[in-house]
């Protein structure tokens, strides 16, 4: 075994309150875990890595290397947001030049590089899904060492009526992914709350709508007065009854499909992938399965891939022979399906009568991104995340923090430029866009007439830690029987 590199002494450190050595954590065990906030498989990896900071807690630290893809993941400002987004609870290096993935020998989102208590590496591990391996590894490591409590200052969250809003939809309401708080809002276009849906604590519940629980819910659409949600933590779809207020799983069975070639099968028996976004066409519900990379379709009972092979990649062609990657977006016109392809920062079509696949504007490969205003592929974007056909196509380039549309001669334009943080979720009616403004914690509404933006204040609506402060109580007792009421009860 070879000594672990030391960290270099001008990065940036989060969630602790001084840069750390390897040296003062010679007699424990190190987790490095190399990763970049927009990748869907270091995503996949964060429950993992949860799971064996609380089994080791008193034997083990984690370190996360953040190793940024895209430029827009290199801001200080947005990594921090990101560890609040998924609620990191150990420290994070920021790896400015990939100094630390250099010295680590990394080749590849995520990576794990195990250090024993000497701070020598015992194994380099690459890719999503190694809770059980990681754990055997470190399980023969913990013989003989010490137990030791540390503790890090984390960065804080502002406790606010929204929190990292993913998705929202204009329907004859406002439908916002709450994404942070587990919910989904409803409220009118004026930010009148009407419904609060789930009781904002993560899990997998179905139920009426005070005791339904979701995790990082995102995409919506409705389809004769039921709501269809994207439950991306929980890999799941669910329906919402407006009239009966009812939640209930249509889709999924709570855990992570492993399984990457197309497949499909029973609804509810087939495991899914993130799914990431959803649209109805004619009778069937298509889904952006962002962690599978390939659109799904689901007719009925029956749910199973509609196009892509499930390689993480930009290819062209026929539905079955085409690949994408982390889909994240996606909406139709009824004749075509347009796809959010936000890992190779393009927008792509499939023809719902051809079944062919083409790339709309930007792309061309994993690493082709930018922020150019053109036609086709000469065109840049950078990990677009949403896509909304209204008279002409709107495009949420997310991290551009910008919106643009492409016109009617397939000019990619930038639109509005000002004011955003990395919106993630689009949604038009005849008159307005409205944007889910993730990192700002907001929804925003653009006329399209004057092209003014605002913002929508819901003064009535609150955070659920301030809602439900007597289930925050209850948790910590481990009473699971005591939920939260809808709110004003």
């Amino acid at each position: 075994m070879v000594r672990a590199p030391e960290f270099p002494k001008n990065l940036t450190w989060l969630n602790v309150q001084r840069p750390l050595s390897l040296k003062e954590f010679r007699g424990r065990i190190l987790l490095l875990d190399f990763w970049t906030y927009g990748c869907i498989n270091c995503i996949h990896s964060l429950p993992d890595l949860k799971y064996l900071e609380d089994k080791y807690h008193d034997l083990l630290t984690i370190l996360s290397i953040h190793s940024a893809k895209f430029e827009n993941e290199s801001s200080i400002k947005n990594i921090r947001q990101a560890i609040l987004r998924y609620e990191i609870t150990h420290p994070v290096l920021v790896d400015r030049d990939f100094q630390v993935w250099e010295s680590y020998a990394v080749r590849a989102y995520p990576t794990f590089v195990l250090i024993d208590a000497n701070g020598r590496i015992v194994r380099t591990i690459a890719g999503e899904g190694r809770r059980e391996l990681l754990d055997q590894l470190i399980g023969e490591l913990v013989n003989g060492i010490e137990p030791k409590d540390i503790q890090f200052e984390l960065e804080e969250m502002p406790i606010l009526p929204l929190a990292f809003p993913g998705k929202v939809l204009a329907s004859d309401r406002l439908f916002i992914a709450d994404s942070g708080h587990h919910r989904i809002v409803v409220t009118t276009f004026e930010g009148e709350v009407l419904d609060i849906i789930g009781t904002g604590f993560s899990g997998l519940k179905d139920g009426s709508f005070d005791e339904a629980q979701f995790s990082n819910p995102q995409g919506m659409t409705i389809h004769q007065n039921i709501l269809y949600v994207a439950d991306t933590g929980n890999h799941a779809i669910r329906c919402i009854d407006l009239e009966k207020r009812i939640v209930s799983t249509i889709a999924g069975t709570g855990n992570q499909s492993k399984t990457i070639y197309p497949h499909g099968g029973k609804a509810l028996e087939v495991d899914l992938n993130s799914p990431w976004d959803l649209v109805w066409n004619g009778d069937r519900l298509f889904i952006a399965m962002a962690g599978a990379h390939q659109i799904w379709e689901m007719q009925d009972d029956v749910i199973q891939t509609f196009a892509g092979t499930g390689a993480e990649a930009s290819f062209d062609g026929a539905i079955q022979e085409a690949a994408f990657a982390q889909p994240s977006g996606i909406t139709t016109n009824g004749k075509e399906l347009w796809i959010a392809d936000s890992e190779t920062s393009s927008i792509r079509s499939i023809d719902l009568e051809t079944s062919q696949v083409k790339t709309v504007c930007g792309g061309g490969d994993l690493y082709n991104f930018g922020d150019v205003d053109s036609i086709g592929e000469k065109a840049r974007l950078q990990h677009c995340l949403d896509v909304e056909f209204a008279a002409e196509l709107w495009i949420a380039d997310t991290y551009n923090h910008k919106i643009k549309r492409i016109n009617s001669d397939g000019f990619c334009q930038t639109v509005f430029t000002e004011s955003f943080s990395e919106p993630s979720g689009i949604s038009a009616t005849a008159t307005h866009l409205f944007i889910a403004d993730t990192n700002h914690h907001a929804i925003r509404k653009i006329d399209l007439k004057t092209l003014e933006i605002s913002s929508i204040d819901f003064p009535s609506l609150c955070a659920p830690t301030v809602c439900f402060p007597h289930y925050i109580s209850a948790l910590k007792k481990g009473d699971s029987k005591e939920r939260p009421h809808e709110q004003g009860e």
